[in-house]
């Protein structure tokens, strides 16, 4: 009997995840960035920037190097070179070769170098000690096995290096949990057909949310892994949080 994985609600074989959410991401990426915009009233923007300021790139000395995992679009990866005045050797790396082909192109407009890699969290295909940093935004819940690339992310930071995970969590705040509930399960999808043309793959993105580990089993999971001095922040009454680990 093979193994299987949550996709969204449902559970699948862990050897068919991958496939399910690269064509979801294949057909929502022309509108990525936009219904992020509209689903977070665009606070999304705020948490990435947040995001980019804790991990604090350097602006001098020697290069720094970044990589940004599930990051397709180079949102997280083009705040970060903008943060480094351009000092950062940044890598992006993402399944999803829609997702890249845009985050080539905002790149390419923006004039910014990065590099981008179309590859699995699971298997990245950078040798030990690489990256003085690891970033990853709303991405490692529709990995289908957590374990595997977080243990990636570990193999591939040098040591001293910054694991930080940006990602939407539980809701910690008494009645915003319903109301964000009732938001998501009834606005979002809705939003997704009309602006996306595509409600399916946004009741999946909801549906992951939900069952992705809260707060502290997500912590849990990032010391398994190895990481040391574990924490994270709540944003926005923990409809996301930051998860920072670090390779020491």
């Amino acid at each position: 009997m093979s193994d299987s994985a949550p996709f969204g609600f449902k559970t699948v074989p862990l050897e068919d995840k991958q496939a399910m959410v690269d064509d979801i991401f294949a057909s929502v990426a022309h509108r990525y960035d936009l219904m992020n915009d509209l689903m977070s009233g665009g606070l999304h923007r705020v948490w990435k920037n947040a995001m980019v300021s804790a991990l604090n790139p350097p602006k001098r000395g020697r290069t720094w190097r970044l990589i940004d995992v599930a990051g397709g679009t180079a949102d997280v990866a083009l705040r970060a070179a903008k943060f480094s005045a351009g000092h950062a050797d940044i890598t992006v790396v993402d399944t999803s070769a829609p997702m890249l082909a845009i985050g080539r192109e905002r790149a390419e407009k923006a004039g910014r170098h990065l590099a981008f890699r179309e590859a699995s969290a699971e298997a990245l295909p950078f040798p030990d000690a690489t990256f003085d940093a690891y970033t990853i935004a709303f991405g490692i819940r529709n990995v289908p096995r957590i374990e595997a690339a977080l243990g990636e992310a570990y193999r591939v930071l040098r040591h001293g290096g910054r694991f930080l995970c940006l990602e939407f969590s539980e809701v910690a705040v008494p009645g915003l949990d319903r109301l964000y509930e009732a938001y998501s399960f009834r606005a979002i999808p809705r939003l997704g057909q009309w602006v996306a043309g595509d409600a399916e793959s946004y009741r999946y993105l909801v549906e992951s949310i939900r069952t992705f580990p809260n707060q502290e089993r997500f912590a849990e999971m990032l010391r398994a892994a190895g990481m040391a001095r574990v924490s994270y922040r709540n944003f926005s009454g923990g409809i996301a949080a930051l998860h920072s680990g670090w390779k020491l």
